[in-house]
């Protein structure tokens, strides 16, 4: 078992997850129950399934939920690229960058666990 709380890519999760909520509370309103929704269940689904996986009994089954967790990142990202499309965010916002660092830490913390 791991300790969530310990690692970096969970830590780095929360605050976009706070990001992703102050960005989306300045869509519009009829957005509310359609992409905002979506957006920030997207991002709460991240440190939600790495602290949950964290609990599991092997690495395989905590990589398992690392790569639900990566998922949601790539879903994340795509729909804020809608939200871009749709004239909502602006596509020089950091969380971008925030986004792509995660998958990268991500990825290479599955690559560690699986050897």
């Amino acid at each position: 078992m791991h300790n969530f709380r310990q690692l970096n890519i969970w830590k780095d999760a929360r605050p976009l997850v706070k990001q992703v909520y102050v960005l989306t509370s300045s869509f519009p309103m009829e957005e509310k129950f359609g992409l905002v929704s979506q957006i920030n269940r997207s991002a709460i689904s991240v440190p939600s399934n790495i602290a949950e996986g964290s609990a599991r009994g092997t690495d395989k089954d905590f990589c398992q939920f690392l790569r639900i967790s990566l998922g949601s990142l790539y879903e994340l990202e795509t729909q804020l690229l809608l939200a871009v499309d749709l004239g909502f965010a602006s596509e020089s916002n950091d969380i971008f960058d925030k986004i792509v660092h995660l998958q990268k830490m991500m990825v290479a913390f599955i690559k560690t666990l699986q050897k």
